[in-house]
């Protein structure tokens, strides 16, 4: 797992950029850590009926799927949302082991480094944002290291809520 206080091999933007999300999607990972199938299916706030640990994770895995395929690498989205389903990402993750859904995002996880690896961090991105801009691969790293920090907190608060477990 990466820590934070793990010494990076170098202190570079890159390097830093790709440790802080990889810190990230492992801190995820950590906090499905011995949930049940159950409890990792369980929707616990009554507000949020698709806020489960499943859905969470499945999201993560999506959404590093739309943003670096498609709109930094411009591929055709085949992304299991639809206009009137656009959530069903975390709705359909209950129809899968949440094992196979943490190994689904730790092996795109490792093809996007390479990704990241093999592109400036100023590459713009082939598809343009909500605002009409092409943000360069620097502002996707950031974005996803934020989004998928604000996610932990939510696998937090989900974790504790169905098995009472914290600090995970």
């Amino acid at each position: 797992m990466t820590r934070l206080s793990d010494t990076p091999s170098a202190w570079d933007e890159r390097t830093q950029l790709t440790t802080f999300l990889d810190y990230a999607r492992d801190t995820a990972r950590a906090k499905c850590e011995g949930v049940s199938a159950e409890n990792a299916r369980r929707a616990p706030l009554p507000g949020s009926p698709l806020m489960t640990m499943s859905g969470v994770i499945n999201h993560l895995r999506w959404v590093e799927y739309y943003w670096f395929q498609v709109v930094f690498l411009g591929e055709d989205d085949k992304g299991p949302w639809t206009e009137e389903d656009p959530d069903r990402e975390m709705r359909i993750a209950v129809d899968f082991p949440l094992a196979q859904l943490l190994d689904e995002y730790a092996e795109q996880g490792a093809r996007y480094r390479e990704l990241v690896a093999g592109h400036d961090l100023d590459a713009r991105a082939e598809r343009t944002i909500r605002d009409g801009r092409h943000v360069d691969l620097r502002w996707i790293l950031l974005h996803l290291v934020e989004e998928t920090s604000r996610h932990n907190g939510h696998l937090d608060i989900l974790r504790e809520l169905v098995d009472g477990t914290t600090g995970a």
